[in-house]
C-alpha cells in the first residue's frame, strides 16, 4: 500500500509540472450505423491548431458505445469513458454495427467556427454523443519517440473525483453547445487541461516509478535511451546485457542508474511494463490473451498467465472480466 501511494504521488508530481494548451472543440451525435477515419497526425494537428505538426486529442463518450482504432488495434467506450490519443494518431472511429467509413472531413466542417459545433453524422439508429477535445505540449511525456503511452487508450475512471469531473466536462460542453454560447475562445479554458492530467494519472498511477519519478528516468541521458527502447520494442527478448549494450553503458551502470531514479531493477521494469501495456490491452480491446502475451513479450501464453498473476494477483482473463465489471463465474 506505501508503494502504490509513493507511485501515485510520484505520478501526480511528474504530470503537474506538464504545461498542456488546448480546448474542448465540438461536439458530435453520432447514430448507427457509422464510422469514420480521421486525417493524419500532422494533418489533424494543422487542421486544429494551425502550425502545430502534432497534437494529443482525447473523446469524451457521454452516451452510448463506440470502438476507436488505430494500426487495426481496435478499443471499445462506453459511457463515461475517456478515449485518449496522446500523439494524434491517424484512427478510425464506428459504432455497434458494421457501416462504411468515410472521411472525417466529408461531415465535420473547416475551421474556423463561430461556434462550438455540434456534429450530427450517421443515419436513425441508437444515438453516441462524444464530446472532443485537443491539447499541445512539448513535454517529454508526448514525445512520440519514448512511447510513454500507447496509441490509444481506453480510461474508465473509478467513481470519486475523476470520474465527477468527466461528467462535468461533458455537461458543461453539451451546455455550452445547447444554448449556443460556445466559441473556439470561450471553452479555450483550463478545463481540457485538467481533466487530461487527471485521466492519465489514472492511466500511469499504475506504471512502474518512483519517488523520482517516470518523467526523471526519461529526462536520464542513460535512462531516457533504455526506455525509449523498451517502450517501443516491448516484444523483445529484452537481458540486461542486451539493454546495456543497446545504450552503450556497462550492465552495472544501467542497473545503478534504474535503481536510484527509478528504484527497481532494469527487468523489473520491463515486467511491470510489459503488464502494465497489457492490462490496458485486455481491458480496452477484444485481443484473445495469446496475442496479448506474444505483443508484450511472451511466446508462451501459459507464461505470460503466470507472470501476469504473479505482477497483478490474477490470471489476465480473471482480471479482464473484473475489469469491465463482470462477475468471473458468469
Amino acid at each position: 500500500m506505501v508503494a502504490q501511494s509513493a507511485t501515485t504521488d510520484a505520478v501526480r508530481s511528474a504530470l503537474e509540472q506538464v504545461h498542456l494548451e488546448g480546448a474542448i472543440f465540438l461536439r458530435a451525435e453520432y447514430q448507427e450505423p457509422w464510422a469514420y477515419e480521421s486525417l493524419t497526425g500532422p494533418d489533424t494537428a494543422d487542421f486544429l491548431a494551425p502550425g502545430n505538426d502534432r497534437i494529443a486529442f482525447f473523446h469524451l463518450i457521454a452516451q452510448g458505445r463506440c470502438w476507436v482504432e488505430v494500426d487495426q488495434q481496435r478499443h471499445w467506450a462506453d459511457a463515461g469513458d475517456v478515449v485518449v490519443l496522446a500523439y494524434g494518431h491517424q484512427h478510425r472511429m464506428g459504432g455497434s454495427q458494421p457501416a462504411d467509413l468515410v472521411s472525417v472531413t466529408s461531415f465535420i466542417p473547416p475551421p474556423p467556427w463561430p461556434r462550438m459545433p455540434v456534429i450530427r453524422y450517421g443515419a436513425d439508429g441508437p444515438r453516441t454523443d462524444v464530446v472532443c477535445g485537443y491539447l499541445l505540449s512539448d513535454d517529454v511525456l508526448f514525445d512520440p519517440a519514448l512511447q510513454v503511452f500507447p496509441p490509444v487508450f481506453v480510461v474508465r475512471p473509478p467513481e470519486g473525483p475523476v470520474a465527477d469531473w468527466v461528467r462535468a466536462n461533458i455537461e458543461y460542453a453539451v451546455r455550452q453547445t445547447s444554448i449556443g454560447a460556445g466559441t473556439p475562445d470561450s471553452v479555450s479554458t483550463r478545463l481540457p487541461e485538467l481533466l487530461l492530467i487527471e485521466v492519465l494519472k489514472s492511466h500511469l498511477a499504475s506504471a512502474p516509478t518512483s519517488p523520482n519519478g517516470l518523467v526523471a528516468a526519461l529526462r536520464d541521458p542513460v535512462l531516457g535511451r533504455a526506455l525509449a527502447l523498451v517502450h517501443a520494442e516491448l516484444g523483445r527478448k529484452w537481458t540486461v546485457v542486451e539493454l546495456a549494450s543497446a545504450v552503450n553503458v556497462s550492465r552495472s551502470l544501467l542497473d545503478e542508474r534504474f535503481r536510484s531514479v527509478l528504484g527497481i531493477a532494469p527487468m523489473h521494469y520491463v515486467t511491470t511494463w510489459r503488464m502494465h501495456r497489457a492490462k490496458d490491452l485486455l481491458q480496452g480491446t477484444t485481443l484473445p490473451v495469446a496475442a496479448i502475451a506474444r505483443q508484450v513479450g511472451y511466446e508462451a501464453e501459459e507464461a505470460f498467465s503466470r507472470a501476469f498473476k504473479r505482477e497483478c494477483g490474477t490470471p489476465p482473463a480473471v482480471w479482464r472480466l473484473r475489469s469491465r465489471g463482470t462477475p468471473s463465474g458468469s
